[in-house]
């Protein structure tokens, strides 16, 4: 609101009223408690005026705040005071602009770091005093002096309700975001939620998302000795109700919980397929708790992030992050990954060089980048952008010695010599740079696309933070949703046409093994194979362009051993062979690409549910992580035609039916299979086996149904 919609300049003092004015005072004295009760406004004046009455100091505070709101402003309590003498009380307030004053200049104190916020105080002088009196022994306040003069510009109605003063959660509302926390949802979603229950537009609450993280930690500022009880109790009681769940923790010389980490057991069976490959970030913070948290992911064969564990430390130091790989270690029964990604961090780094003493230690690429505006944005200023692309050029390089060059043409060219971002990058290039890593596997978790992928599967975490107890059991909430969530995408992959672009068998041959993520990979190779010529050597192959005169990759292929092998290392770092050893497959007519180029890794077998491992034996846990392997290679062929879909629906709805017709006291645990045989028709003299599992889990009211297509 601009200062013409309401007085621009009302001047008036009582000179009844002695004392000063000035509020620049700060003296006080305390109210009396008789004088602090509900407000009762006494006039419907909208503007306030001398000699205007109200009941209680409380009132005339609502009054000029409903003023000050009204003109785009908003107001505080700033002095009292009182008569001298015992027992006489509060006599005069002052009620001033939020921006009144100035900001006192703090001390400086070099042990303690300043936060450098700024003020909005400006020496704004709009105030209004009123004064305490006694009319036949009958109190009463009034106004005494008033100015309602400003030395800033006034906020419109839309802006002045983001004023602190304006901003209030309703004690039904504070409920409501509690309610909300205890989910696990996001405080943006719950935002989202009760704007839509309020039916307000978009950034109409009467708060905002600060106001409530505000209001949550309020919450969570507990007693550590009682959340850790509260702790340990919820994580021992997850073990009673799941044998395979898996927690360790240490206590410090006072018996208080000094670090946890728990596994669920669907994560350690993922981690025994996908285990080879693992990010361990710990750069995020459980906030609610100042502690450090730090997060064990890998990708599975359909490129998603799975959850293998959590580790809450107390501190980050060596003791702490050795404890946590060790206890690591343990829940996946002492198999260690072949490559850990991970922070910068000194200490971590160390760890992991005394606990995994066999693994490919390397520093997260997108953990680098995301640091790169605050180390480089004012150093380059409009070059930034510019340097970042020759950044990511010289990162994606092949051989180390055009990483040197590269490198140090790009330091003189944007005259970083005597940067110490720069040196230190440099000092470590041989755990971040593509062209030392690439002989070690890392499951495609150094490219962008999969990095924000494995970002925004670590923010579920998060976001599931209310009481650290409830910690664990949301984080067990996210993995089940996010499992499900994988099921769902594995289906959808599964169930789309794979396009062939080749016509090569090689290709056909895969695309009956691999996922759909990973044929999609090998593809791109086998399409990029036919623009290379080979040229056979006395020790291997040489593999260029075609419209290269030069250079090229070595190609070693040794055909009675059934290995080949190439120097750009491609198969070696993503499990996907390159298009240079596809090339000589092709030229040697090979129709098929050897199995042990076909990891089990990015074959088509989906990890069994955590319920089907408890309720059966180990040995019938692996058949059916083979049949369920061949059921994706069915469920492909079967989605190429609608005759194909017809057969298997009229027999999963002849199979239903028998289902329907048998008891149903069945024991918790218990799996009941069916088989039904039937022929694809005119379309292939093999059978098509449907086989239904249904499982009962320990859970009330529900069964576990599982559908498995075999093909024989």
């Amino acid at each position: 609101m601009s200062e013409e919609a309401g007085p621009l300049l009302v001047v008036y003092d009582d000179p009844s009223d002695q004392r000063s004015s000035s509020l620049d005072n700060t003296s006080s004295t305390e109210e009396s408690p008789d004088e602090t009760r509900l407000s009762l406004e006494t006039t419907n004046d909208a503007v306030p005026s001398m000699g205007q009455r109200f009941a209680t100091h409380d009132a005339a505070y609502e009054f000029y705040s409903e003023f000050a709101k009204r003109c785009g402003f908003s107001i505080r309590r700033h002095r009292t005071e009182g008569k001298d003498g015992v027992g006489k009380g509060l006599t005069r307030r002052y009620f001033v602009c939020h921006r009144a004053g100035n900001t006192p200049i703090k001390a400086s104190n070099e042990s303690k770091p300043q936060r450098n916020r700024k003020s909005s105080r400006c020496g704004c002088q709009a105030y209004m005093r009123i004064s305490k009196t006694t009319e036949l022994g009958a109190s009463e306040w009034r106004i005494t002096g008033f100015l309602n003069h400003h030395n800033h510009e006034l906020l419109e109605p839309n802006q002045v309700r983001f004023l602190p003063a304006y901003r209030t959660i309703s004690d039904t509302d504070k409920s409501r975001i509690l309610m909300f926390a205890k989910t696990g949802i996001s405080v943006h979603q719950m935002m989202k939620l009760m704007e839509l229950e309020k039916c307000v537009e978009p950034g109409f609450l009467p708060f905002t998302e600060k106001d409530v993280r505000n209001l949550l930690q309020s919450f969570r500022k507990l007693d550590p000795e009682e959340e850790s009880i509260d702790l340990l109790r919820m994580c021992r009681n997850i073990k009673e109700r799941d044998p395979n769940f898996k927690f360790e923790y240490t206590l410090d010389s006072n018996n208080r919980l000094e670090n946890i980490t728990w596994s669920y057991a669907s994560s350690v069976q993922s981690y025994e397929i996908f285990g080879d490959a693992v990010v361990f970030d710990t750069t995020h913070r459980l906030t609610a708790f100042d502690m450090p948290l730090g997060i064990w992911v890998g990708m599975n064969n359909y490129g998603m992030p799975c959850f293998f564990g959590c580790v809450l430390l107390r501190e980050e130091n060596l003791r702490s992050f050795s404890w946590a790989l060790k206890a690591f270690l343990g829940f996946m029964n002492g198999k260690a990954p072949q490559t850990i990604l991970t922070d910068q961090n000194m200490c971590l780094k160390e760890a992991v060089a005394i606990e995994l003493p066999m693994t490919k230690h390397a520093l997260c690429i997108w953990m680098i980048v995301g640091k790169f505006p605050s180390w480089f944005n004012a150093v380059l200023g409009e070059r930034y952008n510019e340097w970042k692309t020759e950044f990511f050029r010289i990162y994606n390089l092949e051989s180390i010695e055009d990483f040197e060059l590269g490198w140090m043409e790009m330091v003189n060219s944007f005259g970083l010599h005597a940067n110490r971002h720069i040196a230190n990058l440099y000092g470590l290039r041989s755990l971040w740079a593509l062209p030392f890593l690439r002989t070690h596997f890392f499951a495609g978790m150094t490219t962008n696309g999969q990095s924000k992928s494995i970002n925004a599967f670590i923010q579920r975490f998060l976001s599931a933070q209310t009481r650290l107890a409830h910690f664990v059991e949301q984080a067990a909430v996210a993995v089940d949703f996010r499992d499900q969530a994988g099921e769902q995408q594995t289906m959808q992959q599964n169930l789309q046409n794979i396009c062939l672009k080749t016509g090569a068998p090689m290709e056909s041959h895969a695309a009956t093994i691999l996922t759909p993520f990973a044929f999609s990979k090998l593809q791109e190779q086998l399409v990029l194979a036919a623009h290379y010529a080979s040229f056979q050597m006395d020790d291997g192959f040489l593999v260029r362009h075609h419209t290269k005169a030069e250079g090229g990759r070595k190609v070693y292929w040794a055909l009675r051993e059934g290995i080949i092998s190439c120097s750009c290392h491609h198969f070696e770092f993503s499990g996907i062979l390159c298009r240079h050893a596809l090339r000589v497959f092709s030229t040697g007519n090979c129709f098929q690409i050897p199995d042990r180029y076909l990891p089990i890794r990015w074959r088509r077998i989906s990890t069994p549910s955590a319920k089907l491992f408890q309720s059966s034996p180990s040995d019938h846990a692996e058949r059916i992580q083979i049949l369920q392997s061949m059921v994706s290679t069915l469920v492909t062929e079967s989605a190429k035609s609608k005759e194909r879909l017809d057969i298997a629906n009229e027999q999963i709805a002849i199979l239903l039916s028998r289902i329907k017709e048998q008891p149903v006291s069945l024991q918790e645990g218990n799996t009941v299979e069916f088989i039904i045989e039937s022929k694809f028709g005119d379309f292939s003299s093999d059978s098509l086996t449907i086989s239904l599992s249904l499982t009962v889990p320990p859970l009330p009211g529900g069964y576990r149904l599982n559908l498995i297509l075999i093909e024989r």
